[in-house]
């Protein structure tokens, strides 16, 4: 192996490092929006049951 086809290695390798934390980064994300507004909504559900409301239509 010649040191170009290294450098074409540690550049693709580079290139799916990247890609692949900006994918875990925006999963993250939408597992931190999921479970805020699980949370949101059982935050409405509790106080709409303890008015006697029941669950919200």
């Amino acid at each position: 192996m010649d040191l170009k086809s290294l450098a074409w290695i540690a550049v693709a390798l580079f290139v799916v490092w990247v890609v692949a934390g900006l994918i875990f980064k925006i999963v993250g994300a939408a597992i931190h929006l999921l479970l805020i507004a699980a949370v949101v909504l059982g935050v409405i559900s509790l106080v709409s049951r303890a008015r006697g409301s029941g669950p919200p239509r």
